[in-house]
């Protein structure tokens, strides 16, 4: 294999482009704080605002993630900020832990798709759709079928279904570090979408599926309390998801908003 030149690795690198992980601020463990307390004064579950910070943090591609978070979480973030971002995060939050805990991390994959499970799998993504979407659910899917006839395809079957949608085995667990759940995977979207900036849309179409969440009786089988649950499905509630997201760019972006498109100034 032919070697890249030096102008060539050095174009790759360009600041301009951005090239690095985002270090994170000095501040970043206090907003944390900050967000857990004001979190705990509400009856939010710790999974809850982990969800929110993690989310948010990763968007911001800085792998100064939270301490603890959420494995299943980490890896629906691809859903909502794309595959790098991810890739960067987790590999970083992996090298973090201490070698005894990073051994007892699970090495089986639980998205697999097979002959067996593929239709479970598309089952569980035109479910978690309609609960987010509905009444608009049809019409959302062919609004999007009519710019690609394989965008709600890829979406409903690569993401809702593969990723967004926890596997039986997953859902049936009462375990945070097993199961998202369906409050916390709309968490996960405001954050990651909130944090990237330009898409409110799409930040308005997840706040309605966090409270349609309540409505519909799919989050009973989640982490948090139903106290929790309503609170965050509420006006204040929604309000401070998001307040707590710009506290996470301002502090991560040092006051420049979110670094997920824009060019570097030289």
């Amino acid at each position: 294999m032919s070697k890249l030149s030096a102008g060539l690795k050095a174009l790759i690198n360009s600041p301009a482009a951005r090239p690095h992980t985002v270090p994170a601020p000095k501040n970043i463990t206090a907003i944390y704080q900050d967000i857990q307390q004001s979190a705990k004064a509400n009856n939010v579950s710790q999974p809850s605002w982990l969800a929110l910070s993690t989310a948010a943090t990763m968007t911001m591609n800085s792998p100064r993630i939270p301490r603890r978070p959420l494995h299943s979480l980490g890896l629906k973030c691809i859903s909502f900020n794309g595959i790098p971002r991810t890739i960067n995060s987790l590999n970083a939050f992996k090298t973090s832990l201490p070698d005894p805990i990073a051994a007892n991390l699970s090495k089986t994959p639980t998205r697999t798709p097979t002959p067996e499970n593929i239709s479970a799998i598309k089952d569980r993504g035109h479910a978690l759709w309609d609960s987010i979407y509905r009444p608009f659910e049809k019409k959302l899917y062919n609004r999007l079928a009519d710019s690609h006839p394989d965008l709600p395809v890829i979406i409903l079957n690569s993401h809702y279904g593969a990723l967004l949608s926890d596997p039986a085995e997953r859902a049936a667990s009462t375990s945070a570090s097993s199961s998202a759940g369906r409050v916390l995977t709309s968490i996960v979207a405001i954050a990651c979408l909130r944090a990237q900036s330009g898409v409110a849309p799409q930040v308005l179409s997840h706040v309605f599926g966090l409270r349609k969440a309540l409505e519909d009786g799919s989050w009973a089988s989640d982490v948090e309390s139903e106290q929790g649950a309503r609170w965050l499905a509420s006006d204040e509630g929604n309000e401070w998801i998001l307040n707590s997201v710009d506290k996470i760019v301002k502090a991560i972006g040092r006051g420049q908003g979110s670094n997920f498109a824009p060019t570097a100034k030289l």
